[in-house]
C-alpha cells in the first residue's frame, strides 16, 4: 500500500499517467520518445598521464594521475589537488592526457575555502602552446576565430562539491586556473571525457619497420575519432562533412573497420543537404569526390542498397557535369584540390578537370551495374571531351598524381617528372594519398614508404598522436614539439598555418591526412578488391625494404589474413587465409592460400 501511494504522489507531482508508472517504461522517456535521438556513441573517463607544468600554489597534484571512482565524498579530502590563488599568483595546473581525444573534462570535487562555487578558467589544447594561447581572430582573418566550432577556452563556475563536466571538442591537454583570489579549491579528479565509436579493429599491420606500424595506427585513430555522429573532417575544426575530405577517411575506415553505417548516414545526409541541381559542399569538385567515393566503398562493402538510394542523384550529378563541359573539354565551375594546391590556379584547373575523368569513369562502371546504357554512354562523351583538352598540370604534384590515377598520364612519367622533386617537399596532408597512389603505379614502393617515414613520421616526431590538418618538415626546424613547453626561443606549431587554419585554429586531428593507413593495407599488405564487396581481390604484396609484414583486411564475409616474408634478392613467399566466399587473383609465385570457413 506504501509503494502505491507513492507511486500515486509520483505521478500527481509529474502529472504523468499513474498507469505509466506501472508498464516498466520510465514515464518521461515514454513522453518524449517522439523528440529523442540516440547517436551510437560512448563515453569513457581518462585519468591524466602526467601533470606537465603548474605555477602558483598548486599542492598534491600527483592525486590527479590516480585512476579513482568518479564520486565525490566528504571523508579524505586529502586525497586531492588542492589550488589557492593568491595576489597576483593565479594557481594553475596543466594536465596530459597522453593521446588526442573527443569530448570534455569532468572534475570530481573535493570541497572549497568558500560554499559557494569558484571562478576557474579552463582551456582545452591538441598542442601544449595552444594551453597557453588566446582565442583571439587572427589578423587578416576576422571570423577566423580559433574556437568557432568548438569552444576551448571557457571561464566558469565550478562547484564546491559534487561533479562537473564541460567541454566538447579536440584536445590532448588539459590548463585549470584559478580565477577566484584567497579561496583555496580542492579537485579530487580531472577526467577527460572520451567519446567515440566503439568498434573493434578489425585490419591491422605489422611490418619490420615499428615507425611504420605506429604510422599506420595513427591514420586510423585520427579516422576513429572523426567518426561521431557523422563523419568529420577535424575534432575541433571542422566538424563538419566534407565530400572531398571525406574520400581519403572512408578508405581508412574500409581497410580498418569494415562496413559502418556512419558512412552511408553521412551520404544520406549529405545529399539531404545539397540538393540537386546544387554542388555538395557548394564546390564542384567535391561532387566528382562523392561519385569516387560511391564506387570504391561499393567495391569495399557491396552496399547495394546504400548505392542504389542513391542513384537518381548520381545520374543527375552525370547530367550536371555534362552540362558544364563544354565541347572543347573545358569544365566552367569552381577549382578545388585543397588548400595548398591553391596559389598554383592553372595547375589546380588541370587537376579538376583530371578529377572529372577519374569520377565519370568510376560513374560509367556504376551504370553500367545498374543497365544503364544512356547515362554510361554520357559518362563516356564527357571523358572524350575532357581528355583532348588536357594539358600538363604545371609543377603541381597534385594534379600530377591525379592525371595518373585517371589514366591520363604514364605512371612512370607522372613520377619521374613531377613526384619525386624535392619528394615529400610538396606533398599535403590531403593528396599526399593519391601522391601515394600515383607512386604504387609507378612501380616506386619503396620511395613511397620512405615519403611515410619522413612526412607523416614528422608529425610523429613533433608529437603527434593524431595526424594534421597541414603540415610541411619546414616546420620541424627550431620548433618545440606539441607536447612540450619547450625552450621559448623557439617556434611553436601556433606560429604556422595558412589559409583557413592559421595558427591555433589549426587541427591537429583531421581524418583527410589519414592515407597511409589505408595506401599501406593496399599496397604492401598487397589487398585490393576487384570486385564488388571483395568477392574478388588482388593478392599482390610490395614490401619496399621490408623483411616481413603481416595483418588483416576486412571483407563482408570476414578478415583475409595475410604473412609475408621478403629475402635478400626480394623474392616474396607468404600465407594467406581467407573466407571461402572470397576469390584470390594471386600475384606472387610463392604463397600458401587457404580459406578458413
Amino acid at each position: 500500500m506504501e509503494n502505491l501511494r507513492r507511486i500515486i504522489i509520483i505521478g500527481l507531482m509529474l502529472q504523468l499517467p499513474v498507469i505509466a508508472l506501472w508498464a516498466g517504461v520510465p514515464p518521461v522517456l515514454k513522453d518524449a520518445s517522439t523528440r529523442m535521438r540516440a547517436d551510437g556513441m560512448q563515453r569513457v573517463f581518462v585519468t591524466p598521464k602526467r601533470v606537465l607544468w603548474k605555477q602558483g600554489e598548486v599542492d598534491n597534484e600527483a592525486q590527479l594521475l590516480r585512476n579513482g571512482t568518479g564520486q565525490a565524498e566528504m571523508s579524505r579530502q586529502q586525497m586531492a589537488c588542492r589550488l589557492k590563488s593568491v595576489g597576483k599568483d593565479t594557481a594553475s595546473v596543466l594536465l596530459d592526457y597522453g593521446s588526442e581525444l573527443h569530448g570534455g573534462l569532468k572534475l570530481v570535487m573535493a570541497s572549497s575555502s568558500r560554499p559557494e562555487p569558484s571562478l576557474v578558467r579552463i582551456r582545452f589544447g591538441e598542442s601544449v602552446q595552444e594551453c597557453f594561447s588566446e582565442t583571439h581572430n587572427s589578423e587578416g582573418l576576422i571570423g577566423y576565430s580559433t574556437d568557432d566550432h568548438a569552444k576551448r577556452d571557457i571561464i566558469v563556475e565550478i562547484p564546491r562539491d559534487g561533479q562537473f563536466e564541460i567541454g566538447n571538442t579536440g584536445f590532448r591537454f588539459v590548463r585549470i586556473d584559478l580565477l577566484r583570489k584567497g579561496v583555496s579549491c580542492s579537485i579530487r579528479e580531472a577526467m577527460a571525457v572520451l567519446r567515440y565509436r566503439d568498434i573493434p579493429y578489425l585490419g591491422s599491420f605489422h611490418s619490420s619497420d615499428s615507425r611504420l606500424d605506429s604510422i599506420w595506427m595513427t591514420g586510423a585513430w585520427t579516422v576513429h575519432l572523426n567518426m561521431q555522429e557523422y563523419i568529420w573532417d577535424g575534432i575541433k575544426r571542422d566538424r563538419l562533412i566534407w565530400l572531398g575530405d571525406m574520400h581519403p577517411e572512408t578508405s581508412t575506415i574500409g581497410v580498418v573497420f569494415g562496413n559502418n553505417d556512419v558512412v552511408s548516414r553521412t551520404l544520406d545526409l549529405a545529399v539531404q543537404q545539397y540538393p540537386l541541381p546544387q554542388w555538395l559542399n557548394g564546390m564542384m569538385p567535391y561532387s566528382m569526390w562523392y561519385i569516387i567515393q560511391h564506387h570504391d566503398w561499393y567495391m569495399q562493402c557491396g552496399d547495394s542498397a546504400l548505392l542504389n538510394r542513391h542513384r537518381d542523384y548520381i545520374l543527375g550529378l552525370i547530367e550536371r557535369f555534362d552540362q558544364v563541359t563544354d565541347s572543347k573539354g573545358v569544365v566552367h565551375g569552381d577549382y578545388f584540390l585543397d588548400w595548398p594546391s591553391s596559389p598554383d590556379k592553372e595547375g589546380v584547373k588541370i587537376g579538376v578537370h583530371a578529377l572529372l575523368v577519374w569520377a565519370m569513369k568510376d560513374a560509367e562502371y556504376l551504370c553500367n551495374l545498374w543497365g544503364d546504357d544512356s547515362h554510361a554512354a554520357e559518362c563516356r562523351r564527357i571523358v572524350g571531351r575532357v581528355e583532348k583538352n588536357l594539358s600538363k598540370p604545371q609543377s603541381l604534384k597534385q594534379a600530377a598524381a591525379l592525371m595518373t590515377i585517371a589514366g591520363i598520364m604514364q605512371p612512370d612519367k607522372a613520377f619521374k617528372g613531377y613526384l619525386v622533386k624535392g619528394h615529400e617537399q610538396g606533398f599535403s596532408t590531403f593528396y599526399g594519398y593519391y601522391m601515394l597512389i600515383a607512386e604504387a603505379m609507378a612501380g616506386q614502393y619503396k620511395e613511397a614508404l620512405n615519403v611515410i617515414r619522413k612526412y607523416w613520421g614528422g608529425m610523429l616526431d613533433m608529437g603527434a598522436t593524431t595526424f594534421w590538418e597541414d603540415f610541411s618538415l619546414d616546420w620541424m626546424k627550431g620548433t618545440n614539439r606539441i607536447d612540450e613547453l619547450g625552450d621559448p626561443g623557439k617556434k611553436n606549431i601556433g606560429d604556422y598555418g595558412a589559409y583557413c587554419y592559421p595558427g591555433f585554429r589549426h587541427s591537429l586531428c583531421h581524418g583527410w591526412a589519414s592515407g597511409p593507413t589505408a595506401w599501406m593495407s593496399h599496397y604492401v599488405l598487397g589487398i585490393m578488391p576487384v570486385e564488388p564487396g571483395c568477392k574478388t581481390v588482388t593478392i599482390d604484396p610490395h614490401l619496399g625494404d621490408l623483411h616481413f609484414v603481416e595483418g588483416t583486411y576486412p571483407t563482408p564475409y570476414g578478415l583475409i589474413k595475410v604473412h609475408f616474408v621478403q629475402d635478400a634478392k626480394g623474392n616474396i613467399s607468404g600465407e594467406v587465409t581467407k573466407p571461402r566466399q572470397v576469390a584470390v587473383n594471386n600475384r606472387i609465385t610463392n604463397v600458401k592460400i587457404e580459406s578458413w570457413n
